[in-house]
């Protein structure tokens, strides 16, 4: 269970853990700061770690605050659209007809009945990027568990705020952010890869950089790419 405390004006949730070191971790899309650190640090040698990196934590802050954003979508013809990282142009085809979603050419053709708002149209092509990123991730996943030794259990795809992926080691599980069918391919891998790799080390420890490096060698710079990519404007933001 996560608690928090005040730093220089910045917000820090702690969570303690089974861990032999502290990780600290900015966030993206807003800049949350998390620390994980061992149970039995106290909180005044947590709180020396935390000023000590103040400096970098407020750098971090200020990168992923001025990240590029997604402007508001409208679900309109010719509005921009992502898959895979290719940008497409919506054809918005109206028809008494159930609702679907498809690709042709660059075009994004998305198919509701007349009169349909705009929050529902979100809706159907919501549920579409579900589904490609779902067939997606489950290809990934079948080609790195025996490269990794692991088991996924179950990939759940979902809209996240502030992560693009986590794992849950004790039920041999991944989540994924939905926005990742907006990404190029080789982010999605990665972002995969780095999930399943904690089903061997919970942490970001060694053993996990050096899975990572012998795996996926260029894995820094896909982070650093998903993470300067445009996020997705919420009505929280």
């Amino acid at each position: 269970m996560a608690t928090q405390f005040e730093l220089g004006g910045i917000s820090v949730d702690l969570v303690r853990k089974d861990i032999k070191h502290v990780h600290l971790s900015v966030y993206p899309p807003t800049g949350r700061v998390r620390i994980a650190a061992p149970r039995h640090m106290n909180v005044d040698t947590i709180r020396v770690f935390a000023i000590a990196k103040l400096g970098w934590i407020r750098a971090q802050q200020r990168k992923l605050r001025a990240q590029e954003r997604e402007a508001p979508r409208e679900y309109i013809e010719r509005e921009s659209h992502y898959l895979w990282g290719r940008r497409l142009l919506m054809k918005l085809v109206e028809r008494e007809a159930g609702p679907s979603v498809g690709v042709s050419h660059n075009k994004l053709v998305l198919q509701v009945r007349p009169g349909t708002d705009a929050a529902r149209r979100a809706q159907v092509l919501d549920g579409w990027y579900r589904t490609q990123l779902r067939e997606a991730a489950a290809a990934l996943i079948a080609k790195w568990q025996p490269l990794l030794g692991v088991q996924v259990s179950r990939c759940f795809v979902q809209q996240m705020k502030t992560k693009w992926g986590s794992c849950t080691p004790g039920s041999h599980s991944i989540r994924l952010n939905t926005e990742l069918a907006k990404k190029p391919p080789e982010l999605l891998e990665y972002v995969v890869v780095h999930e399943m790799a904690h089903l061997l080390e919970p942490n970001h420890g060694r053993k996990f950089l050096a899975t990572m490096d012998l795996l996926v060698p260029h894995w820094p710079q896909h982070r650093d790419a998903l993470n300067r990519l445009p996020l997705r404007q919420t009505p929280t933001e």
